[in-house]
């Protein structure tokens, strides 16, 4: 092999050999690193390592001599804070498969040492996470993207489980012609926010109930529409993006709510304090069952003053609910 090529392979495997087993509180000998080289069948002469382990600094590589203990890498791109933080989230997903889960907690591993990367790997607990059975979710949210870069519209299928755990397509399977704008994560899921030419309005869709997925040759539609909608409101309004009539409500909650408040509906909201140990705000949501049973999970601490249909509507909500219980209703009622 050519002495120019030999030199160039050396100091692309002492790079991988300091990436891979130093780290700030793990380090590599002069001694060691000559033995690992010839390991490969490379010279680890005393000139030519310190010639080397220069070239890699000067390239930007954080190679520290620390005397005693040897050479390291003590700093690179990510912080092994930052690779937890990093899992943590991968983990979290629903959106990600289980397998896909484990396949970029891999990778993550690989930006570290090994002796980081066991720490990662004592932090992995995705086994017994709810998991998307949908394994193209991760390729759907790059097409989707790429549509959008391309200002091209999408065709694609969409399709709910059945009790058997199988794919039921809707619309007898037909394919949906969709102008894709924007992703937004919301309630542990993504969802695809685009226009829908046909019924001319901007829609909603489960990003891993979505199948076959293809670029059309077609220019997006819908743009105005979509300059005109603010993301962030727009998740403020629509529960778990459930769709339905938006309305501004005005919600009375007992002041120890005041936390649960802003984090649904942010601090720019307006907070009318009174005087019995609540408050009220005003904010515009679009009426669900989800908005509903988001409303029933505070319990006493909350209650829909105005307009009439949102009271209505929560009435007909608490009524169906009884429904289901009428016999434990009967007995609460003899006692």
């Amino acid at each position: 092999m050519p002495k120019s090529s030999n030199q160039k392979r050396r100091i692309l495997y002492l790079a991988q050999l300091l990436l891979q087993q130093t780290d700030e509180s793990h380090y590599l000998s002069r001694a060691q690193l000559a033995q690992l080289l010839a390991q490969q069948g490379l010279d680890g002469e005393r000139k030519s390592l310190y010639d080397d382990l220069e070239q890699l600094r000067q390239s930007g590589l954080d190679v520290e001599f620390v005397r005693g203990k040897g050479y390291h890498v003590p700093n690179r791109i990510f912080q092994l804070a930052e690779l937890k933080l990093l899992v943590d989230s991968v983990q979290a997903s629903k959106f990600i498969t289980y397998k896909k889960s484990m396949e970029l907690i891999k990778k993550l591993e690989s930006l570290t040492s090994v002796y980081q990367a066991q720490q990662l790997q004592r932090q992995v607990f995705v086994a017994g996470r709810i998991k998307t059975m949908n394994e193209s979710v991760y390729y759907n949210i790059d097409r989707i993207y790429a549509a959008i870069g391309q200002n091209r519209q999408i065709g694609f299928r969409y399709f709910a489980y059945t009790v058997e755990k199988k794919r039921r397509f809707r619309h007898d399977g037909a394919q949906y012609q969709i102008s894709p704008f924007a992703l937004a994560w919301e309630d542990e899921n993504y969802y695809m926010l685009g226009f829908d030419s046909q019924a001319g309005i901007l829609k909603h869709y489960r990003v891993d109930k979505m199948s076959d997925i293809s670029t059309l040759d077609l220019p997006r539609d819908g743009d105005e529409s979509f300059q005109r909608l603010d993301m962030a409101d727009y998740t403020r309004k629509v529960f778990s993006m459930f769709g339905g009539k938006e309305e501004l409500v005005r919600l009375r909650f007992q002041n120890r709510l005041i936390g649960v408040v802003l984090d649904r509906f942010g601090k720019e909201v307006t907070v009318l304090p009174k005087e019995d140990e609540t408050f009220e705000i005003y904010a515009r949501v679009v009426l669900s069952p989800q908005f509903y049973g988001w409303i029933f999970a505070l319990g006493d601490g909350v209650q829909i003053l105005s307009p009439e249909a949102a009271v209505r509507g929560m009435a007909q909500q608490l009524r169906k609910a009884r429904s289901l219980y009428p016999a434990f209703g009967e007995k609460a009622q003899e006692k």
